[in-house]
């Protein structure tokens, strides 16, 4: 579990691929301070495991799905990503609740300046806009970030001068691939409606039955 304060911006440094596995190297700083073998760190929002590091570069295992249903398998030698250990109890949740788990690519569709903000407008697929509202939260590389506002096929988000630096969205610009999760609130909300919705149709107690049987 993480919260979406992304502590550093690493750097891709290997790619190592084989008939069966996946590598890849980042190198790093703030997360390897007390980093253990099988650790979770979210790399652009996705929650990897570390199989091994060094004092300036950590390596995770990366599954052939994961490529598929994220935007990791678009990264090059050099690309910067946006870096966070899984949090403990004594951190501070600063953010929202963040799984790591992708719910889909999106992307950018512009970013405007808006004072010292910058709005970004992204393109998202159906089955992440249908959880968007405005004023809610969404992981965006794993940042955490409030919806501003929403229209049949986009979303957009206002960051402010300390994001944009310290994350990916300071440089990814339109056209650029960015994963996108969404709130598990929303998600725990929707199969619990969902329950509720079928367990009522199992339910011999409706207005019909009432009225058959001259409580009404």
């Amino acid at each position: 579990m993480f919260t979406g304060i992304i502590e550093e911006l690493g750097t891709l440094e290997a790619v190592k691929r084989d008939a069966f596995n996946m590598e890849l190297t980042f190198r790093a700083k703030t997360v390897l301070k007390d980093v253990q073998l099988g650790d979770s760190i979210a790399v652009n929002g996705v929650c990897l495991t570390v199989t091994y590091f060094t004092e300036i570069n950590f390596t995770v295992d990366v599954m052939p799905e994961t490529f598929r249903k994220t935007s990791l398998g678009e990264l090059q030698i050099g690309d910067k990503v946006n870096l966070e250990r899984a949090l403990t109890l004594q951190t501070r949740l600063g953010g929202h609740l963040v799984s790591g788990h992708i719910d889909g690519v999106g992307k950018i569709k512009n970013k405007k300046r808006e004072q010292n903000a910058i709005v970004v407008s992204i393109y998202a697929p159906p089955e992440v806009l249908k959880y968007i509202v405005p004023k809610g939260s969404i992981a965006i590389d794993g940042i955490s970030l409030t919806v501003v506002g929403h229209d049949e096929d986009s979303f957009w988000v206002s960051i402010i001068p300390h994001t944009a630096s310290m994350t990916t969205l300071g440089f990814k610009d339109g056209g650029n691939l960015v994963n996108l999760e969404v709130d598990l609130i929303a998600r725990y909300l929707e199969k619990l409606l969902n329950y509720s919705d079928q367990e009522e149709k199992k339910s011999r107690l409706d207005w019909q039955f009432l009225k058959e049987n001259g409580f009404l």
